[in-house]
């Protein structure tokens, strides 16, 4: 009796697990879907574009321009949402005198596809290699936030763009979920384990580090051992009280960034 019931306990886990796994796309990302025909509205000038991934999905951008910029900034957002929304991050980078580049993943906005982490590298690296027939590296901002953040320091490894800005970013991703799902055998489930702690010590140009220390998300542990591959220093500008979504309303947050950028 004990026996079979045993085996029920530990067969209904290992469905369980089989479960996360193939559905952990509903636990990272949260996509919303833009019509094809939809109108963008900012108040800065913009493009959109259009871009054909290695797997054969339909990358969608936009594509913010300015008169006589000085590079370009290369945003890669978060794990929900689409432009609709993001592209007024982009928008307000501009006051640095960038144009700014930002995709959405497939499946996300008009962008078309299945996600997996070998798409996201590779998508990004065609973005990356957009703004390239516009501009020298050197003139180059590679900023990720969040999620974005993983994919950010993936280009920035394999690349060499003048400057790599992190917001909110994690040690791995495999970190931050086992913040969430403490419970669960995270190493052997995950297929989006964004090694940003592999790939930032090969990044060759000036890093920055953007974390709050009341990050509910991400926690600032998690940041902080980031920011220790670090091999400069400053690169840490760490936002007292800051959570994950709301860096932009502290000063000092604004400071350095504009420090940074200007």
């Amino acid at each position: 009796m004990w026996i079979w019931l045993i085996s029920i306990f530990f067969g209904l886990i290992v469905v369980f697990l089989v479960i996360v796994y193939l559905l952990q796309e509903k636990l990272i990302f949260f996509p919303e879907k833009v019509p094809e025909n939809y109108q963008y509205s900012f108040s800065q000038p913009f493009k959109e574009v259009y871009l054909t991934s290695p797997d054969k999905a339909r990358l969608h951008a936009l594509y913010f321009i300015q008169d006589n910029p000085k590079g370009a900034i290369l945003y890669f957002h978060g794990n929900a949402g689409s432009l609709r929304s993001w592209g007024y991050v982009a928008e307000d980078l501009m006051r640095y005198g960038y144009n700014v580049l930002i995709m959405d993943y497939q499946g996300f906005g008009k962008s078309t596809g299945k996600l997996s982490q070998k798409a996201l590298f590779e998508d990004a690296e065609l973005m990356y290699k957009y703004l390239l027939n516009y501009f020298p590296e050197q003139k180059l901002v590679v900023f990720g936030r969040s999620l974005g953040t993983g994919i950010a320091v993936k280009v920035a490894a394999d690349n060499k763009p003048g400057l790599l800005l992190l917001e909110t970013p994690f040690y791995n991703f495999a970190d931050v979920a086992k913040a969430h799902y403490s419970f669960l055998p995270i190493s052997l489930l995950l297929r989006y384990p964004f090694r940003s702690d592999k790939y930032l010590p090969q990044v060759s140009c000036p890093v920055y580090i953007f974390h709050g220390t009341a990050d509910e998300i991400v926690p600032y542990a998690s940041g902080l051992k980031l920011a220790n591959l670090l091999n400069q220093p400053g690169g840490l500008i760490t936002v007292e009280g800051g959570g994950h979504n709301n860096l932009e309303g502290f000063a000092v947050y604004q400071q350095a960034l504009k420090r940074i950028l200007e």
